[in-house]
């Protein structure tokens, strides 16, 4: 378990991409935290030091469920899926087959769809700073 402290999006964005250095071509991310705690600022800084696209381009997937970025980044989120049959039809069977990075926002709502090797990265807003644990 790794602890990080970020007091803005850029630093945040800045650990995400650090974090990227040090993921494997084929891996499952759960971004965990509350609405607003920067989930997605962080995917965007993981998505730019994989090199699959500049962080102006990666927005939350809350209404489409998921965004692809240069073919081997896919960020989901789960936070409209009320139920386990609701997955179905997203296809993520398919997406754990591919070496690829999963980033997931609100997969811990779904924990046993995720395979034991995944890194779990807990955010929470503390102030103005960011608390940002890797487990």
């Amino acid at each position: 378990m790794r602890v990080f402290e970020t007091a803005s999006e850029e630093q945040t964005i800045a650990l995400g991409e650090e974090i990227a250095r040090e993921l494997p071509a084929r891996a499952v991310v759960l971004l965990v935290g509350e609405l607003g705690a920067g989930k997605t600022t962080l995917a965007k800084g993981i998505v730019k030091g994989l090199g699959a696209t500049s962080p102006e381009d990666v927005t939350s997937p809350t209404f489409t469920l998921i965004h692809e970025y240069g073919g081997r980044v896919y960020h989901i989120d789960l936070y409209r899926i009320e139920e386990p049959r609701g997955l179905r039809t997203l296809g993520l069977d398919e997406l754990l087959d591919r070496e690829a990075v999963l980033l997931v926002e609100w997969g811990e709502r779904f924990p046993g769809l995720w395979p034991p090797d995944r890194l779990e990265i807990h955010i929470e807003t503390i102030g103005d700073l960011r608390r940002i644990t890797l487990r």
